[in-house]
């Protein structure tokens, strides 16, 4: 398998696709291809562990680079949480991906990466750039923290994430250093690409990224797709996905397994007031703008990453994306409204960026009529533990929010972090005195 640039001008393969996260052109890595799974694959799917659905789709991707021995050991490791499907009302389902140790999706995404990275660098020293916007950083750093010959720098937006996402951002020492810019999202988004792609750097440092701009945090995204439409299969009905979206990694992955052979009814791109997705379905421009600050912070993303991921599947026409998505977006009210209301009704409590997926479910099942309603099954990705977020969701639900004993040991921790404005320069001296 060949992983070939966005941009078309670079090819190589998977090792080094994880190892370079971002292309010398600026595009980001994907396969030549997406590999298909065979009828017998899907037709015992319903018998698998979650472990060996993840095995068979990640040596799909990464072939004859790892023995099976290895990556079964690395996916073993990885999947070591449940990942349940939960109902919340009839035709509704949440699933859960936040059980992992950070309490957040990308602990799967994250683990794999870090676990790929070690094991392809064989001990070589690396420095890894991640930006986020909340969970990225916290899974990244746990993926991690303490592998030999690995420093992580996380950059994250000043005052835009959670109090507790901070403390898990900020809080580790060793070989991960949290680097606070005062700015928004995107800003730390360009500078870990201006980082990445600086010839000076990289001459110096062997230098990669831990974004969902790196493949290796997308395919094992792709695996609890597989994994809920296995739990589900029984009802007999198409599945929706809602997935709560800000960089769009999440929803490419889902987009690998449909052309894996997936048969997904329908993707539904739920975001909060940073709309530029929705406003490309509905005008076919994409035009990004500067993000905006809401309540579900790690989708305050106004240039997403992974869109250029989107066009290359489907080779930028606007009538093949219309076919597989549908996208809403919905305002920190709406989503307030939506919290309040599933859990007054189904006592189920979201956090804000599930509360956004739960309402795209719901407009998609206004927008066609009740008996087509009637007969699909909506499953909203339940992307993080509601006490990640425990200031909106208490503040919303006027009840207080259990935090578990994992987050808590977060918030009883130092903040250790490095102040930057938005400066290339300043950041890229402060690098270049790393060892």
């Amino acid at each position: 398998m060949k992983y070939i640039s966005t941009r078309q001008q670079e090819e190589t393969n998977i090792k080094t696709a994880i190892l370079k996260g971002l292309a010398d052109d600026g595009g980001l890595f994907m396969p030549e291809y997406i590999p298909k799974l065979d009828s017998e694959f899907f037709e015992n799917l319903t018998n698998f562990t979650l472990q060996e659905i993840g095995f068979r789709v990640a040596k799909e991707f990464l072939g004859e680079s790892i023995s099976d021995e290895n990556l079964k050991e690395i996916i073993d490791e990885v999947l070591n949480f449940e990942i349940p499907v939960v109902k919340i009302s009839e035709n509704i389902y949440s699933l859960e991906l936040f059980h992992g140790p950070t309490m957040a999706f990308k602990d799967v995404g994250a683990r794999f990466m870090a676990r790929m990275m070690s094991y392809f660098s064989e001990g070589k020293p690396m420095k890894v750039i991640a930006a986020t916007s909340g969970d990225t950083g916290s899974a990244v750093a746990s993926g991690f923290f303490g592998v030999p010959g690995i420093e992580v720098y996380i950059l994250y937006p000043k005052g835009k994430v959670s109090p507790l996402q901070e403390k898990q951002l900020t809080t580790w020492g060793g070989n991960i250093k949290a680097l606070e810019i005062d700015g928004t999202f995107d800003d730390c988004q360009a500078l870990a690409k201006q980082i990445l792609s600086d010839e000076e750097l990289n001459q110096k440092f062997t230098l990669t990224s831990a974004n969902s701009i790196n493949i290796a945090r997308l395919i094992p995204q792709s695996f609890y797709y597989f994994w809920a439409f296995a739990q589900l299969r029984k009802l007999g009905k198409p599945n929706v996905f809602s997935v709560p979206s800000g960089n769009f990694g999440n929803l490419t992955a889902g987009l690998f397994a449909k052309k894996m052979g997936l048969p997904i009814h329908q993707f539904i791109a739920s975001t909060n007031e940073n709309d530029v997705v929705p406003k490309f379905l509905e005008t076919g421009n994409y035009e990004p703008k500067p993000s905006k600050q809401t309540i579900s912070n790690a989708m305050d993303v106004g240039n997403p990453s992974n869109f250029e991921r989107m066009k290359s599947l489907f080779s930028n026409d606007i009538s093949e994306f219309r076919k597989e998505i549908v996208s809403y977006s919905f305002s920190d009210e709406e989503t307030k409204i939506t919290m309040r209301k599933v859990k007054k009704e189904f006592n189920y409590t979201l956090d804000p960026h599930g509360a956004v997926a739960y309402l795209g479910l719901e407009n998609l099942r206004q927008a066609h009529s009740d008996n087509i309603s009637e007969n699909f099954i909506g499953i909203l990705l339940e992307t993080a533990h509601p006490a990640k977020f425990v200031e909106v969701v208490e503040e919303v639900l006027k009840e207080k929010v259990i935090i578990p004993e994992k987050l808590e040991a977060f918030n009883k921790k130092e903040k250790q972090s490095l102040e930057f404005s938005v400066d290339f320069e300043s950041l890229k001296s402060y690098l270049m005195k790393e060892k």
